[in-house]
């Protein structure tokens, strides 16, 4: 019995102590919360400063907080948003401060939209006659189609630039289910909605082999084109180089004019010296585009207010979550924006490649009540189709930039029949009473019927025509056209501009001065939705996601981390109708 007090108290004494050193972190972490809300800290630009813009950082559509940035740490800040990014750019072509721009070329994280994006802007800035400097040891060609704006791109001398051309690849799956014996039971509306293909095929079917030609070759033409303005090479050229393999050294890029020039970074960085006229050992006044925020006020302020709401990830049913558009959420957000009279006009930013249908007609209803009372304007990202289009298509104007993956006018939903898996392969069986036929409809325990499967295929095809119809009425087309450039096919922004899917070609900045001028306003502010979230879910709620991701890609690795998003988000598809483009497609 003693050894079991001692034993006993020693376990609440432990208890005791952890939990006080639970307090004591607390304290701290949030002594510097309050520190950090309190302060006044504001980076500073400094003389001759170089603004660092890192393709290698993704820049989602809405700023990403920092951790360390929100207990006041001298060197973390804020992630800026890709409009962010944009009006950054913008301000530093007239702040005089900023002497120029230097890209660290490597890797690029963005999408091919969110890339033209910020290409346009440092086209925009280099016309100020401030220079612009790209360099990166291998030098991808995503990340060679911003850099190319460059007044010098210079590459490591024993690096290079990847010039090979684009290839598109897609995960299937089939196989893998009928060794384990589940019958994906798959029902879809448009000959190209290929989202279910993974599933029901074993490669690339006909359709969705043409489509994703398409809109690849659509990709890789402006990759040619734009380096063909900007480095005076012809396109021919730059497709034989492609097709012999001619760029496979860093001395073949210099040779072929790809760079300007084999240096290591120590040598790029004594040519800025120079460039700035400061002394060998002075130091560069590099500030990184996330200080660069944090130190300059950019953005425009006014008596009238555009609201400007951020819709980006998959849509899905109710809140969802802070990566997803929910669709009660976002309901909410658009009618709050309608009822608030200060708001004089709304833009909606939609990078997303789709999903729940019902959640889509939602948000279209929504948009189309708003824009009875006030304009609304929509900007496409790198995606908007699907369900993406399905809730943008009744705006009064769309925005779309060339690489914008949108269309994908289709639905389907899907059951799993895993009887077999689970009778033959774990020796699991399933019985049970019901008060109906069709009860049980949903079960993964047994096939669908016959009449199931007619049911299930009607609805199919209700919910297609709905959605054809909400298309043919918001952009004022006969639905039998509609009907010849859905069918579940993706288009690249430039053809659907053509098609009359989307209206002007522009980024975001062109969406809100539309909006503007439609509103007729010009002293305003932008009001950007969802508002910053609360201090608490900033410290553990990007905290638990990022660790368990890195967590998955160090056990997994890259690829076997992509598998396993594949299955994932399949898994979240399952008995839900979903208006979704064909996913996970990696374009290398």
């Amino acid at each position: 019995m003693g050894s079991f007090f001692r034993s006993f108290f020693a376990t609440i004494l432990a208890l005791l102590v952890f939990s006080g050193i639970c307090i004591i972190i607390l304290f701290v972490i949030a002594s510097g919360i309050i520190n950090g809300i309190t302060s006044s800290r504001k980076a500073e630009v400094g003389a001759k400063a170089i603004l660092v813009l890192d393709l290698n950082q993704a820049f989602h559509e809405q700023k990403q907080d920092n951790f360390l940035a929100s207990i006041g740490s001298d060197d973390e800040y804020d992630v800026p948003g890709l409009y962010d990014v944009v009006r950054l750019i913008h301000h530093a072509k007239t702040d005089s401060a900023v002497k120029g721009i230097y890209i660290k070329s490597n890797h690029n994280s963005n999408g091919f939209a969110s890339s033209e994006e910020i290409r346009n802007a440092l086209l925009d800035f280099k016309s100020s006659g401030k220079f612009i400097y790209a360099y990166g040891d291998v030098i991808e060609q995503k990340s060679y189609y911003v850099a190319n704006v460059a007044d010098k791109i210079y590459c490591n001398p024993k690096g290079g630039v990847d010039w090979k051309g684009f290839a598109a690849e897609i995960t299937f799956l089939k196989g893998t289910l009928q060794k384990l014996e589940i019958e994906p039971q798959i029902f879809y509306a448009g000959k190209f909605k290929s989202a279910t293909e993974p599933l029901r095929e074993e490669k690339m079917t006909d359709a969705n082999r043409l489509q994703t030609a398409e809109f690849l070759n659509a990709l890789y033409n402006r990759l040619l084109y734009s380096t063909s303005e900007e480095r005076n090479i012809d396109t021919t050229t730059l497709r034989k180089m492609v097709n012999e393999h001619l760029v496979q050294f860093a001395a073949d890029a210099e040779k072929y004019k790809l760079v300007d020039g084999l240096k290591y970074d120590d040598e790029v960085k004594s040519e800025l010296k120079e460039k700035l006229g400061i002394g060998k050992y002075d130091k560069i006044n590099f500030i990184h585009i996330e200080k660069y925020a944090d130190a300059v006020n950019y953005k425009q302020s006014g008596s009238d207010r555009i609201a400007l709401i951020y819709a980006e990830g998959d849509i899905v049913d109710g809140k969802g979550k802070q990566d997803q558009i929910g669709g009660d959420t976002y309901r909410s957000l658009i009618r709050k924006a309608r009822l608030d009279k200060d708001i004089k006009a709304i833009v909606i930013r939609v990078n997303s490649g789709g999903g729940s249908s019902l959640a889509s007609e939602n948000m279209w209803r929504e948009i189309t009540i708003a824009r009875e009372e006030k304009p609304v304007i929509i900007s496409f990202g790198d995606v908007a189709a699907s369900g993406g289009y399905y809730m943008s298509c009744n705006a009064d104007s769309i925005f779309a930039e060339p690489s914008t993956l949108t269309g994908s006018i289709g639905v389907f939903t899907i059951l799993m029949n895993m009887q077999k898996f689970f009778k033959d392969k774990i020796g699991v069986t399933f019985d049970g009473v019901k008060t109906a036929p069709d009860a049980d409809a949903l079960s993964v325990s047994k096939p669908l019927t016959e009449m199931q499967k007619r049911y299930f295929q009607t609805e199919i095809d209700s919910i297609y025509h709905d959605f054809k119809s909400r298309v043919a009425d918001g952009r004022k087309k006969d639905i039998n056209y509609v009907d010849s450039i859905a069918q579940g096919r993706v288009w690249v922004g430039d053809k659907a501009l053509s098609l009359g899917l989307v209206d002007r070609i522009g980024g975001l900045q062109d969406a809100v001065n539309c909006a503007a001028r439609m509103a007729k306003i010009s002293d305003y502010s932008v009001k950007e939705f969802p508002e910053p979230r609360g201090l608490f879910d900033q410290l553990f709620g990007n905290y638990k996601n990022t660790i368990h991701v890195k967590a998955m890609k160090e056990e997994l690795g890259e690829d076997g981390y992509k598998t396993y998003s594949t299955i994932t988000k399949l898994r979240s598809l399952i008995g839900t109708t979903q208006a979704r483009i064909p996913y996970d497609i990696t374009i290398e």
